[in-house]
């Protein structure tokens, strides 16, 4: 069976795959990443987001032979060295911007995408480029409160719902 190399999180790794083998199940079969998780299957939903060098990809819709030599970043690499949340995982939690938390990597993965596009997004903004990530627990509004958390900007006035 062909192997494919990448760096993953920081750290360089080979596994075996088949070219049918997608990134999302290569990530979560033979690298042990369950973070990134499987949604849909049809590249609907964005629980799968992840990067590749730098650019957010839906990992269903990508063969892991496709990230030959890339550099991919999965939830597992979005915490501090220390193992503590990174910043947007942390604003997550404090403004409860998750509730099953199924779709919490993706999103995070996309507020992350996001944020090195545009530090300072709106709400408009922030809802705009959440589109392709569905999440049917929270109505969205503490996921972009938490963004605009984690970018910095002061939320206390945006009211609970």
């Amino acid at each position: 069976m062909p192997t494919v190399s990448m760096t993953v999180n920081g750290k360089p790794t080979t596994a075996e795959a088949e070219g049918r083998t997608l990134l999302v199940e290569f990530l979560r079969g033979p690298l042990g990443l369950t973070g990134t998780h499987v949604g849909c299957d049809t590249s609907q939903c964005g629980a799968c987001v992840v990067h590749v060098n730098g650019e957010a990809v839906k990992a269903c819709t990508m063969f892991a032979a496709e990230a030959e030599g890339a550099d991919v970043q999965t939830i597992e690499g979005m915490a501090n060295a220390d193992g503590s949340l990174g910043v947007i995982q942390q604003a997550f939690q404090d403004h409860h911007g998750l509730q099953c938390g199924f779709c919490t990597p993706g999103m995070v993965m996309s507020a992350a995408a996001l944020l090195k596009e545009n530090p300072k997004p709106t709400e408009t903004e922030i809802r705009d480029y959440l589109e392709g990530n569905i999440c049917r627990c929270t109505g969205y509004h503490n996921i972009v409160k938490a963004i605009m958390a984690a970018s910095g900007q002061d939320v206390t006035a945006i009211a609970a719902e």
